[in-house]
């Protein structure tokens, strides 16, 4: 089994209240005074207490068209995944030439070479390093991405894998859109990366590194939901694509999804201590809640990770771990997330020794 050794979060140094958020983007996305207070309404419901921006607020303004928004994304989200980078080897205590395999993530920019093929050369990765960069799987992309690296790990046992995910959400802003699903997203998301660094078996038993382990994985993608979360892409960028029936594809689907991933291991949901949920909003949140009967302080830190940053996208749930790291020996636990497809992907984990 690989283990999870490393998650460091990384946030924008640009902090603001959501109700400073709220009054300058409400300006830049309607003039119309009633459509106005109906953003405010929408944004004030959130549960959002701050956001991080990679830009000061007062920048939004005069952003520029999508390519001088991607440019943006790749220098600054190269620069926060450096940090976030640094930071997780220093907590596995592992140099930069230990990293064998990088997955990379974003849904909010696009580059060739990607971000990863960037950060070799600025951190001192290995230039045999083999990289796996991912586009399109939005949100579930933190959960997916370990499960990817897992799958792995298992054929290269003596490896270690890095996990990078970098979402800059306040540049995909979308001026002059006045659309419901503009007002929820502009209220939401926020900016954030996060890196994770996961040891082969073998090479956690060699350097007795600690940390969960991940015992199976399992992804489902519902049939005629293609509709239901993600971008329409065209000159102005991207465009949210957000509909109500987020929760209702959780509510039909959770149940089934988490029972057979724990029986398949020979548990059950009252085997699970912690449960690393990503924070899409609180609907999402309430819809995690209701399909796994769970109570609200069972994803207490979910919440606590929605109010203080928002929904960092596939950065989130990592957010989320990072904070839920530490757990007792023999804890088990399960990390979802669900993104665009609608796809959902789970991870099951077991604190050891």
């Amino acid at each position: 089994m690989s283990r999870i050794v490393a998650v460091a979060p990384a946030l924008p140094e640009h902090a603001y209240t959501q109700t400073e958020i709220t009054a300058e983007l409400s300006q830049l996305i309607t003039s119309d005074v009633k459509r106005r207070a109906v953003l405010e309404r929408f944004h004030a419901a959130s549960g959002i207490g701050t956001r991080h921006t990679v830009l000061p607020l007062e920048k939004y303004r005069d952003l520029g068209d999508f390519g001088a928004a991607n440019d943006i994304w790749i220098r600054e989200g190269t620069a926060l995944a450096a940090r976030a980078v640094a930071a997780a080897l220093a907590s596995a205590g592992l140099e930069a030439s230990d990293v064998d395999y990088l997955l990379f993530t974003s849904v909010t920019g696009i580059a060739a070479p990607s971000i990863d093929a960037r950060l070799v050369p600025v951190l001192g990765l290995r230039g045999d390093i083999k990289r796996m960069p991912s586009f399109g799987l939005g949100c579930v992309a933190g959960a997916a991405g370990l499960a990817r690296i897992h799958d792995y790990l298992l054929g290269h046992p003596d490896e270690i894998a890095l996990l990078v995910s970098v979402e800059l959400c306040s540049l995909t802003l979308q001026r002059g859109d006045d659309s419901v699903a503009n007002f929820v997203a502009s209220g939401l998301f926020g900016d954030g990366a996060a890196a994770v660094v996961v040891a082969g078996a073998a090479r956690a038993e060699e350097l007795g590194l600690p940390g969960p382990e991940i015992l199976g994985t399992r992804a489902e993608l519902y049939p005629d939901s293609q509709s239901v979360i993600g971008w329409d892409i065209g000159g102005t960028g991207f465009r949210i694509v957000l509909t109500a029936a987020v929760a209702d594809t959780i509510d039909a689907n959770i149940d089934n999804d988490v029972s057979g991933l724990l029986a398949d291991h020979g548990l059950s949901r009252a085997d699970v201590g912690a449960w690393v949920a990503h924070p899409g909003g609180p609907r999402v949140l309430e819809a995690f809640e209701r399909g796994l009967h769970l109570q609200r302080s069972d994803l207490e830190a979910s919440w606590r990770s929605l109010g203080a940053v928002g929904n960092l996208s596939s950065s989130s749930v990592l957010h989320v771990l990072s904070d839920m790291l530490i757990q007792p020996e023999g804890t088990h636990g399960v990390l979802f997330a669900l993104g665009p497809g609608v796809t959902s992907e789970y991870v099951l984990l077991r604190w050891a020794a």
